[in-house]
């Protein structure tokens, strides 16, 4: 893995924030929860990201 291909997931994950922030206020009021802000919104991201990045890394290793 390169240092490019670090670059180019750095507006993956601003954008990955911003369409979670926007989902999370439309579907809010229907399932009872309260909206967040597009902070919590990057923090809850890093944290799928850390979680689901080694589960990927094993999986293409695999192939």
């Amino acid at each position: 893995m390169g240092y490019f291909r670090i670059l180019a997931a750095i507006p993956g994950f601003f954008i990955s924030s911003l369409i979670l922030w926007g989902l999370w206020g439309a579907f809010a009021d229907d399932i009872g929860v309260e909206t967040i802000s597009y902070a919590v919104a990057m923090l809850i991201t890093i944290t799928l990201w850390l979680a689901i990045a080694p589960l990927a890394a094993v999986g293409r290793r695999k192939k």
